[in-house]
């Protein structure tokens, strides 16, 4: 059975029934925010860290694997990133006994970490750095939870990153940008603006954050990860120190970046999805091409004629490169097959009846619409090819322009009330400060909108002020162009 609602009309429950009806979760393990991945979202899951691993490895980073644990102590260490403590989940017995000091499930990966880089590092010929950890569980401890958007277990990637001078921690920044304009935007066709936060929406012990972040079709901003200049925080705290060129010791510099893995994938299934179920970047698709046989005839001779050129076809496209799956369920009608193989977002369906074998073609129906296509045989692994960058570029298309209508401008608190208690999304606004004197403004402003945040300025390129513009809350002199979104 398919879905029974539509996208724009309660996103909520179409969110829900596509999880479950696509065969991406399982809710019931029976903990509040823990969840089954079952295959179908895994394999997908498993694609984007293919993409970041290699992005971040052509850089120069090498992979590291931490234990899941973190020090009761090491997480104590950096003051303020001990605000982590209240969501962190406490390791305190082993059988029956007390151990003698207890120790969290990280809730993210500085505080395990750091106290191995003060080990390592002693000279400048040490540094730079670059070092990731993949394919981990994060714990923490959160009240409310959605599937794949905010979670007690979620999906993480991390790199943590080592060097003499602040400048090679900012290039690194705009390295981590490279990295989610390549995998987050190029391939899996999410697009998204990337912010600088307000200084009292940081990362706990960062100097600054910077996040991708983009609208999820009920008007909420989904933070797609986050990058970190750390300064010399962390290395003050865990005693990372190095012996520079002129012989002194000094403190390193540091940066953390960590793409919201699970929150990708919830981006791909709510913005590419539809009324039928999953839309997905070819790449993505853990199926790419399903051949479906039409056999209405009962005659053993014409149905073993198509099951043979389909399992054949099958072989080929395989051999292409192509991962390709024959649907040849005999207990299912054609029309059950094309609902099942559109809800989980196979990008190409081939269909093929007596009439396809005797004319040595196919009939090639895409999951982004369009009429079907006779395809010559002969013609198939150059027309899939072809076939698959016209899907991939009708998603991208489609995804731009959803979210270019999901942002707006507002130049009063008035006007910024009624766009999003009518559309939501992002609306962007002249704002006083987004140093911790703009704290008090945005304080004012999530009231009267009922959960509207200062997600930040733009980054690398900030948007202009117009002379005379004023602040929206305060009236004082706006010094920026500020974005305000509701956030899960």
């Amino acid at each position: 059975m398919g879905l029974t609602v539509k996208k724009d009309e309660d996103f909520s429950e179409w969110y829900t029934q596509i999880l479950n009806k696509a065969d991406l979760s399982d809710i019931r393990f029976g903990i509040q925010g823990f969840i089954v991945q079952k295959p179908w979202a895994y394999m997908i899951i498993r694609k984007i860290y293919d993409y970041l691993e290699k992005e971040v490895e052509m850089q120069g980073h090498l992979p590291y694997r931490f234990p899941t644990v973190v020090k009761e102590k090491d997480l104590m260490k950096e003051e303020e990133h001990a605000g982590f403590t209240p969501e962190v989940f406490w390791v305190s017995e082993a059988g029956d006994k007390k151990i003698e000091e207890r120790f969290a499930l990280r809730p993210t990966g500085e505080a395990q970490i750091y106290p191995m880089y003060s080990l390592w590092f002693r000279s400048y010929r040490d540094l730079p750095f670059l070092a990731y950890q993949s394919r981990n569980s994060v714990f923490r401890n959160e009240m409310t939870t959605r599937p794949f958007i905010r979670g007690r277990e979620f999906m993480f990637f991390e790199s943590h990153n080592v060097y003499n001078e602040h400048q090679e921690a900012l290039d690194q920044i705009k390295k981590d940008l490279e990295t989610c304009d390549e995998v987050i935007k190029k391939k899996a066709k999410i697009p998204f603006y990337y912010f600088k936060r307000p200084q009292w929406d940081k990362f706990l012990g960062a100097d600054d954050t910077f996040t991708p972040d983009t609208v999820m079709p009920d008007g909420k901003r989904n933070q797609l990860g986050s990058t970190h200049d750390l300064g010399t925080n962390f290395a003050k705290a865990y005693d990372i120190k190095i012996r520079a060129k002129d012989g002194k010791q000094q403190l390193a510099f540091q940066t953390c970046f960590g793409p919201g893995i699970w929150r990708i994938f919830a981006a791909m299934v709510g913005i590419h999805g539809d009324d039928n179920g999953l839309v997905l970047p070819f790449d993505f698709a853990p199926v790419q091409v399903v051949i479906v046989p039409i056999i209405f005839s009962k005659k053993k001779e014409l149905t073993e004629k198509v099951l043979t050129m389909c399992k054949k076809l099958e072989t080929d496209i395989r051999k292409m490169g192509y991962k390709v799956k024959l649907d040849d369920r005999d207990y299912e009608s054609p029309g059950a097959k094309y609902n099942h193989w559109e809800l989980k977002g196979v990008p190409m369906r081939l269909e093929v009846g007596p009439k396809e074998v005797d004319e040595k073609v196919v009939s090639l129906k895409l999951r982004t619409g369009g009429d079907k296509e006779k395809v010559n045989v002969s013609d198939l692994k150059k027309v899939i090819g072809s076939k698959a960058l016209e899907l991939d570029k009708e998603i991208e298309v489609r995804a731009q322009k959803y979210f270019k209508g999901n942002v707006r401008e507002a130049k009063t608190l008035k006007e910024l009330v009624k766009i999003m208690k009518e559309h939501r999304g992002f609306v962007k606004v002249p704002f006083c400060s987004v140093e911790m004197d703009g704290e008090k403004c945005e304080e004012e402003m999530k009231a009267e909108t009922q959960g509207g945040r200062v997600c930040g300025t733009l980054y690398p390129k900030e948007d202009k002020v117009a002379k005379g513009q004023k602040c929206m809350v305060c009236g004082k002199e706006a010094k920026h162009m500020v974005y305000i979104a509701k956030s899960y």
